[in-house]
This record gives C-alpha cells, structure tokens and sequence, in this order.
C-alpha cells in the first residue's frame, strides 16, 4: 500500500498535519473490500476485459484475466470475503460529527508563501478640475423663487429668468405649453395618490418643455423640475400637490447655412427667395421653418409654378457653434400659363360654362389661388357633391417661354330635385306657410326651374320661376317669374298677376361680395280695393297697369351674410314706374336706402341699428296702386305694431300707405351661455312713421320696444320677437309676438 507523502524538510515552517478519526478493524476490513470491489468492477468495463472474450486475443491477456472474472465480475471479486465483512460493507458508515481524528492518519497540506504588494503611488492633483462648492449652490438654489413665475394653475407655474432678454417669448411659450399639458386639475387635499399622479404627469410635461425649448432655438436648455416639496429657497412645502417648472434657457441657435435645392433656377429667384424670410443669422425657430415653407409653397402656387415640389426640411444641429444648418430641397419644375378648361361631363356643365365661371382667361400667368376658386365655384352651383381638378401639361416651358396647363375637371353630380318649406307666424299677420319644389339642371347648364306656393292668412300666391346662374359671367343670375296672389291686408285687398325678370350680382353663402347689384323689368295687372271689414261694406275694385324698371345696389362690409357681428350695409332702390288706372296714366319713380350697422363690444354682446328712409315723387297718391305704398309696422319693420298698420288711415280706420317713410331700429344681441352659447336675448327698440308727403313726417313717430330670443342654427338663428307699442293708436294691440328665420335686419 502506497505511503502517504511526508512533511518536506526544505519547508519554511512546519506543515499543518490533518488527523483522521480511528476507525479499528471494521474501517480496514471495509477499505479492503471496497478496493476489491472497485478493482473488479475496473476490469469489468475497461477495453481489455472485453477482449478477454476475443479468443483471438493475445494468450498473455487469456492468462492474467480468468473467463470467471469476465462472465461475472461481482461474484469472482467477492470470492474469499468473510460474510461478515461483506455485510459491514454494505452498510453505511456511521460516523458521529464530534469523533476525533486518528493520530496514526496524517493529511498535510503545504502553507502558501508570504506575498507582499507593493501601494500604489499617488496621483497628482488635477488643478483643472472644478469641484462643487456646497455654499455656494444652496445661494444659487435660493435665487431661484426670485425668478420671473407664470402661474398657469393651482398646481402649476413656469420659473422663467429675471431677465426678460434671455427668454422674451415667455408669455406665447406659456400659453403654448398650457395647451399642451398633461397636468390636470386635481381635486383639494396633498394626498400620495394625487402626487403620484402629478409626479407621472410632470415627467411627461418636462419632456414636452424640453421640445418646446428646442422649437424656440434653445438646444442647452435646462428645466428643473419640482413636484409637491419644497421649492428651491423655501422652508416650507406648498399647501397642495403643485408643480413648478425653472427654465434655465441658455444661449439661442442661430440659422446657419440655407440650402434651398433648385430654387435659384426659377425665373423669379429673386422674388421666391425673398418671400422665404430666413436668412442666415436669423434666430433659429422650428415655427419659422412651417411657416416659411408654406410661405414659399404659396408664392410658387401664386407665381405660375403648378408642378413645383418642395422636400421636407432637415435642420443639422452643430453645438459648437451654436447655429442649425437647414436644407430644404425646392424643384420648380417650370412656370406655365393656364390653358383650356375641359370638363368630364359635357352635357352636364360644359367646357364653355365653367370657363365662364372661372376667374381667369387663357394666357394669364398660373394661380393656384384661382384654380381653388374655380374648385369652390363649381361646388357652388349645388349641382354637384365632389370636384377634381387635375393639371395636365400642354407645352413645357423652355428658356424665356412659359409653358401652359390645362385644367381637367371631373365631377360627382349631386341631387338636382330640392323641396323646402318655411313656416311664419305674427299675431297680427296671421300664419304664413311657404313650399316650393325645384329642379337645379332643368335647362342645363344651370338652368333652373322652381314651382312655389303660399298660403297664409293673408296671402295665397302660385308661382312659376327660372333661373340661370352664371349667366353671362360669374356670380350673374337672371331670374324670370311669373305668378298670381291674392292680398288681404289691413291696407288693401289686391288679386295680381305680373311678370318680373331681373338680371342681378348678389351674394351667396359661399361668396359675400362687397357691392351687389339689380336691374329688372316688371309688368303688373291688379285689382286692388280698401280691405272688407265688418264695419265697411266691399268696395269695387279698381285696376292698376305697372310698368317698372327696378334698380338696386348694395355695399356691404360686413362679417356674415345671416348674422353680422361687424361692419355696416348701405343700399340703394331707385324703380321708375308707370301706372294707368281709369283712363289716367301716371308717372312717379319710388326710392329707398337702407342702411345697417353692427359693432361687437364685447365677447357676448352686439349692438345693431338700423335706419330706412323712403320717398315717392311724381304724382299724387291715388293714382299709385296701393301695394306699391309705403307702409311700415311687424316684425320686418316696426315690432311691437301690426303688419303695416303704421302710417294714414281713411275714415274706417284702415291703413291707406303713403308717399314717404322713414324707420329707425336699434337692438343689443346678447349671448346667454345657454345651450353651449346657442342662445340670445334680444331686447330692442323700433321708431317708424309715413306720411303721405314725399318727406317723412317725425311728429308722427311710433315707438315700439320689446324683448326677443335667438337660437342659432346651422343655417342661421331662429327668431322670436315680442314687441309693444309705446305709444299705440286706438286700434293698435298691446302685444305683437313675431316668429321668424334669421336676425330681424
């Protein structure tokens, strides 16, 4: 048996000697069995032991390893152990933990040689390094509630510097960044989850100030962020979850290099680059950057360059120097002229009608503005739901010769049949119910064709009218109507049949034109008496032929077409007319101006007025039939009065109309709030009198005042109106209620 190794003498110092526990006769009995065991099981799976079995093996392998040891090597290694032995071998030695070492068994293990390291000498003192001075910072902190604070919020506030100059758009930033915000109104009281939240939302609101510094030109910008503690220089915390923001904005880039592409290959450099206003210099802004490429895109549009193409911008940041270098790539592509118009649809609206509605003639230098407008126009005649223009290059432009563009239109058409109605009521005109049917495209291109009927309590009318649109140039209709009514008023009981034709300019939804004007024809036949009373037995009628030539104009400078908050109107009515009646042929001309004002002073309130003033020269009044009088009273004129019951009366006390009349109305539009601000209040004051002289009698004044409602709607505010007389006649009533559509003037 191998001996184990001893102490070496060479040692420096004596090994440590391990002991192991004595373990008498049955520890030998069990190693030597066990060595049997493993020895046996050795040659069992090694390579030679299977090529004892190969009898072509050499001889000397066949002698040294018996054929019983290979067949079965647990038996052949048990062979001469006592059955007691092999028993205790099975066994698992008990060993307890406190058993002492054998002395006669010795394990040693060699001591490591002591090792010195040297230290490390020290580096030298970096001078150019510049450490915190705790004093002075907490002095720096401490300056920071002196800084310039925009409260924005209970629990919010921006800390901009002192100095105005180093960040002078802190009031626009502010709003900006409010709008912005994720911080949100939290209910009173400093409890952890209201903080937790602004805590949440204050990282986010800092990344978004971060952006919004570098929009403004401000890359170096630092924000200090403070949430729910306290503040930089208090002792105290805020009373409530609160944020505050310090914007430490440092230095403004600057615009560096501008590279624009192409753009000084258009013929008018000079002009496009001066409506792009950034040069280099200028301080940087990201808004400035949109707001000039869609600066530029308009000037190219608006110059002849229908296929131009701008890329967009890129800014290079240099930290260096402080600046941005932009590039925005611009193509021209060419300046052109417009060409022909061709439509999609020929026989709907042809190539000749809408070069007739466009606001150009070929050859004219192109305008992106004055295709959009052909665009609008179209969809303008209500004859279709969907328009598209597309530009098609006709002759490319080459040198100093412009090429040319034609515009081909493709349409959608829209639902042509329309049927309206409109529903009106005064207690002293009664009810009035309006509907009409009409084909828009019955004679195209525009031709229109409009069956109406009214019946109310004190008119019936049935009438035919056409219409053309854009006829004879843009925004121009000529109208033609033919009807029959029936007129019983306080002033007169008419039966008419006339003919109007009027070629005119007005205004539309769409397109509010400052001047507005109409010219026409009119030919009248009607049979006309005092109105049948209970009091008055009928009287004949007496019948009246007019001719007339009605001309009109209006200026108008105000804001909107249904409901005006600003500006004024000024119109003008001159129609010279003849009428014969019994033989007796007269001549008179009938003129009228009326005049409007609004003026909003303030958010919720608009104060209208109004002024209408008449004359009639030219004859005596009976020979004018009485429906082309003036009269005045209701709710288009004088509220608080009957429908035309101001004015001369005959001796049963009806209105006989006059040769003159003057109106005055003043009223104040009030917004509620109500029904998300789509209600008003509306008290107003009215004054009108006529008088059967060519002037205006102002001795004879009624007075009207009263209160009215407005709902607005999404095609102007529904009206109502109550109106008394001041001071009344006998036969005026207490009260007079209108009800109408759109704002009384």
């Amino acid at each position: 048996m191998r001996s184990l190794p001893q102490p070496s003498a060479a040692s420096p110092r004596a090994t440590p000697t391990v002991a192991l526990p004595r373990t008498g006769l049955r520890t030998s009995i069990v190693c030597r069995n066990s060595l049997a065991a493993a020895l046996a099981l050795a040659l069992a799976v090694s390579p030679q032991a299977l090529r004892a079995q190969d009898r072509t093996a050499p001889e000397s392998l066949e002698d040294l390893i018996p054929d019983s040891a290979v067949e079965n090597p647990e038996e052949w290694a048990d062979q001469g152990v006592e059955p007691e032995a092999r028993e205790i071998a099975q066994q698992e030695p008990e060993l307890a933990p406190d058993s002492p070492l054998d002395e006669d068994v010795a394990i040693t293990v060699p001591w490591p040689d002591e090792m010195e390291l040297a230290k490390p000498e020290p580096l030298p003192r970096d001078e150019s390094i510049e450490f915190a001075n705790l004093d002075e910072e907490e002095d720096a902190l401490g300056a920071a509630p002196e800084a310039d604070v925009i409260t924005l919020g209970p629990e919010l506030s921006l800390g901009f510097p002192a100095d105005e100059e180093s960040f002078p758009m802190r009031g626009e930033f502010a709003k900006r960044f409010e709008s912005l915000s994720t911080i949100e109104e939290l209910q009173d009281g400093d409890s952890d989850d209201n903080i937790a939240q602004l805590a949440a939302r204050a990282r986010e609101d800092e990344e978004l100030l971060a952006q919004l510094l570098r929009v403004y030109g401000y890359y170096d910008a630092q924000v200090i962020r403070t949430v729910g503690g306290i503040r930089p220089g208090r002792e105290e915390a805020a009373q409530g979850p609160n944020v505050r923001f310090d914007i430490v904005p440092g230095p403004r880039y600057s615009f560096g290099a501008i590279d624009l592409g192409q753009l000084d290959q258009a013929i008018d450099y000079e002009s496009l680059r001066a409506a792009f206003e950034i040069q280099s210099g200028d301080p940087l802004s990201s808004d400035k950057i949109v707001e000039e490429q869609f600066d530029l895109d308009r000037a190219l549009g608006e110059t002849g360059y229908p296929f131009a193409e701008i890329d967009e911008p890129r800014l290079l940041v240099d930290h260096a120097r402080t600046e941005g270098d932009l590039t925005m790539p611009v193509r021209p592509n060419g300046k052109y002229t417009f060409g022909e118009i061709v439509s999609g649809q020929p026989d709907f609206l042809s190539s000749e009608h809408l070069a007739t509605i466009a606001r150009f003639e070929p050859g004219d230098v192109y305008k992106r503005s004055l295709e959009q407008d052909l665009r609008r126009a179209i969809i303008a005649t209500g004859l279709v739901s969907t328009v598209t223009i597309s530009k098609r290059e006709v002759a490319s432009p080459g040198g100093s010769e412009l090429g040319e563009v034609a515009l081909d239109v493709d349409m959608t058409e829209a639902e042509l049949r329309t049927i309206a109605g409109a529903i009106g009521y005064g207690s002293e005109e009664g009810y009035r119910v309006e509907a009409s049917w009409e084909h828009r495209n019955f004679f195209p291109p525009e031709g229109a064709v409009r069956v109406r009927g009214i019946i109310g309590t004190q008119e019936q009318l049935a009438g035919l009218t056409f219409r053309r649109n854009n006829f004879g140039g843009r925004d121009r209709i000529l109208n033609v109507d033919a009807y029959a009514s029936t007129i019983d008023s306080p002033a007169f009981d008419a039966r008419t049949v006339a003919f109007v034709a009027s070629y005119e300019r007005s205004s539309t939804l769409l397109f509010q034109k400052p001047i507005s004007w109409s010219v026409g024809l009119e030919a009248i036949a009607t049979g006309e008496r005092p109105p049948v009373t209970d009091e008055s037995p009928p009287q004949p009628r007496r019948t009246y032929f007019v001719g007339a030539l009605p001309m009109s104009v209006l200026y108008d400078t105000t804001n909107d077409l249904l409901d005006p908050t600003e500006g004024f109107r000024l119109g003008g009515r001159v129609s010279p007319e003849v009428s014969r009646s019994e033989g007796t042929e007269s001549f008179y001309v009938r003129t009228q101006v009326d005049a409007s004002y609004y003026q909003q002073v303030s958010d919720t309130v608009v104060l209208a007025g109004r002024a209408r003033f008449g004359s009639i020269p030219g004859t005596a009044i009976e020979n004018i039939a009485p429906s082309r009088r003036f009269y005045a009273g209701g709710g288009g004129s004088v509220r608080g009065y009957g429908y035309r019951k101001i004015g001369p009366r005959d001796e049963n006390g009806d209105p006989t109309g006059g040769r003159s009349l003057a109106e005055l109305a003043l009223e104040a539009r009030i917004k509620t709030g109500f029904f998300d601000g789509a209600l008003s209040v509306v008290p107003f004051v009215d004054a009108g009198t006529v008088s059967t002289s060519t002037t205006p009698d102002f001795e004879t004044f009624r007075v009207g005042a009263g209160l009215g409602l407005r709902y607005q709607t999404g095609f102007g505010p529904l009206r109502i109106d109550v109106g008394a007389p001041l001071n009344p006649g006998p036969d005026d009533s207490p009260v007079a209620v209108y009800v109408s559509l759109g704002q009384a003037f």
